[in-house]
């Protein structure tokens, strides 16, 4: 493993201004000003140095200012999240989210004034629309004069993909309180989907007889034998008590899902899944958005991009649907110089779509990373962008992970799970988005009647401390816990994942013609949130406003959900945690009755 000395990652933590002047008051300096290190990170596991960064290569740099008004943004939505207080229901508006996270002027001016003195036109650059962050597109050769840092290209050494990166930055001292993070420089986050690969099914997926019995769900359902081969839509609604729903296109319920690296999602296919699926789908489509120059490429569509749509708008139909494609795929490519593949893509997304003024309810994603590779810094500010959808009435839901208590491999035996501080110590690795409070994440089930299954993501944030929401069942799961297990291996006192659960193996999709199974929580997240698009269908067919930010509901109606209570989720070497009566960190509080959800949300 390569690493840099210290004199090397970290230039002049004390050091004279450049020939530039940043004279305002507010800064308190003339014609000199010390810089000190802003952020300083430990590289993960499993990266190495590949040589320096080319020095005109193009960086798209997002400085995020600090929003000093967030505490009451956050007190705002759990406020309209929790069905016990007045406000439920009463979300935000986008411009009152908006005044809440703006920066204050002071943050405003230093941080213009810091730019212009590096010779950047701080009128014609990107804003959002609250101004709490600006992007701007520089060479490395500017960023690492800018940051009083080095940048480099950095491997992957288990995939070989590279990202242009920093362990360190510096900025003026004065300046830290303006400025919360800048990013890319210390996150190696690779975000990627959780899914297993696509396998194509060369004859028809093998059925039961045809005088097979039905089998018995957990809430007691009768499901067709067949589900216990593969997931159809079919399955799916004798699971979670939704045959017959009939939902409306005219109500103003939507639903969303959104792509990345390069998965794109094949209308013909479609075509083909709800025919074989969902024949009333059948001519119906979503609405494409490209961000950040996302393509719609047709001839090469994704496996889990096909997936998502399917099942998620399957489910849902008619009510309208969307399928956001957006730019940014690492690995580095020398020879071009473009700034699409150096942030993670899913806040290229997030910025997007916080500037809209229209978003559909229910949004799922199948993303993510482990949380150690993304700073706390930066993890915040993400967490952030997704409480500002919550509090405008969106739910937003995240697959949990297919790593078990591990790091992302499937197999336990080859997991490390190192910590990036530098101890290289063991210690379980939650997923970030994930891990994010103001998210619901979706852990996977299999067979009838449902077990949770052994790669479903949980666990225990050591980012995020435990939501209030979440004190009761996780205290009890923790009560439950022999004494002295995994001791040291996991933050008792973190955010704990998953939230819910749903199927999660072999699911029946259509990808360039042919059916074939996948799974992965990639599934299960998909799966949950058709369910709860159904359930905004039926509140809104009676004026009700929709679900929202569902956490600090769904702990309040455990009996609203089909209760796991077998299986474990093994890695690090371990055998992981165990299913349990009421919430566990590997199926959460279960799976979905759409019927007892709309029953009591929907009167």
């Amino acid at each position: 493993m390569v690493v840099l000395p210290w004199s090397q990652l970290v230039v002049a933590v004390v050091a004279a201004c450049p020939a530039f002047v940043l004279s305002s008051p507010l800064l308190g300096v003339t014609k000199s000003c010390a810089h000190s290190v802003k952020e300083q990170v430990y590289h993960p596991h499993g990266w190495t140095i590949d040589g320096a960064a080319p020095p005109d290569h193009i960086l798209k740099l997002q400085i995020y200012l600090p929003q000093p008004n967030f505490h009451e943004l956050e007190q705002a939505l759990y406020q309209v999240s929790d069905p016990d207080h007045e406000n439920y229901g009463l979300h935000l508006s986008k411009d009152d989210v908006e005044s809440l996270v703006a920066p204050s002027s002071d943050s405003l001016t230093l941080v213009d004034e810091w730019l212009v003195s590096h010779g950047l036109d701080a009128s014609s650059l990107s804003r959002s629309p609250s101004k709490d962050w600006v992007s701007i597109h520089v060479p490395v050769q500017k960023a690492e004069e800018m940051l009083r840092t080095k940048y480099h290209v950095w491997k992957h050494i288990a995939s070989g993909s590279t990202l242009i990166r920093t362990t360190s930055y510096s900025l003026p001292t004065a300046l830290h309180r303006h400025v919360d993070v800048i990013q890319p420089t210390t996150s190696f986050a690779r975000a990627g989907p959780f899914s297993t690969i696509f396998r194509l099914e060369t004859e028809e997926f093998e059925a039961p007889p045809p005088n097979a019995p039905a089998i018995v769900a957990n809430g007691g359902l009768k499901v067709d034998a067949a589900c216990n081969t593969s997931i159809t839509i079919t399955c799916l609604q004798q699971l979670y008590n939704a045959v017959g729903v009939k939902p409306s296109a005219k109500n103003g319920n939507e639903i969303g899902i959104t792509g990345y690296l390069g998965q794109f999602a094949s209308t013909s296919d479609l075509q083909l899944f709800f025919a074989n699926q969902t024949p009333a789908a059948v001519g119906s489509s979503f609405k494409f958005v490209s961000v950040n120059g996302g393509l719609n490429n047709q001839s090469s569509p994704g496996v889990e991009a096909n997936l998502d749509t399917q099942f998620a708008f399957g489910l849902s139909h008619p009510a309208p649907a969307t399928f956001w494609s957006t730019a940014g795929s690492p690995p580095f490519i020398p020879d071009v110089g473009t700034p699409t593949d150096t942030n993670e893509p899913y806040t290229e997304w997030l910025n997007f779509i916080l500037a809209q003024k229209s978003i559909p309810q229910t949004i799922s994603t199948s993303y993510g990373d482990d949380e150690q590779t993304v700073p706390l810094s930066f993890a915040q500010r993400v967490c952030n962008g997704f409480a500002q959808l919550g509090a405008r009435g969106v739910s937003v839901i995240f697959s949990s992970g297919d790593g078990g208590v591990g790091d992302g491999d499937a197999n336990p035996a080859t997991q490390e799970c190192f910590t990036n501080d530098g101890r290289n110590a063991t210690r379980f690795a939650p997923a970030f988005p994930a891990s994010c409070p103001f998210v619901t994440s979706v852990g996977a089930t299999f067979h009838v009647p449902e077990v949770s299954v052994s790669f479903s993501g949980g666990g225990f944030s050591n980012v995020f401390p435990r939501p209030s929401y979440q004190d009761a069942a996780v205290g009890t799961f923790l009560r439950t816990l022999p004494k002295g297990k995994f001791a040291g291996l996991f933050n008792p006192a973190g955010r704990g994942i998953p939230d819910v659960s749903a199927q999660g193996v072999n699911f029946r999709i259509f990808f360039n013609g042919r059916q074939g199974g996948v799974s992965g929580t990639s599934a299960a997240s998909p799966a949950f949130a058709g369910i709860i698009s159904l359930v905004n269908d039926a509140r809104l067919s009676k004026r009700l406003p929709p679900l929202g930010f569902l956490n600090p509901l769904i702990y309040k109606l455990p009996f609203a959900f089909n209760d796991i209570t077998a299986g474990n989720n093994p890695g690090c070497g371990t055998e992981g945690f165990n299913a349990t009566k009421g919430w566990d960190p590997i199926s959460g509080l279960g799976t979905p009755d759409f019927r007892k959800l709309a029953e009591i949300l929907a009167l």
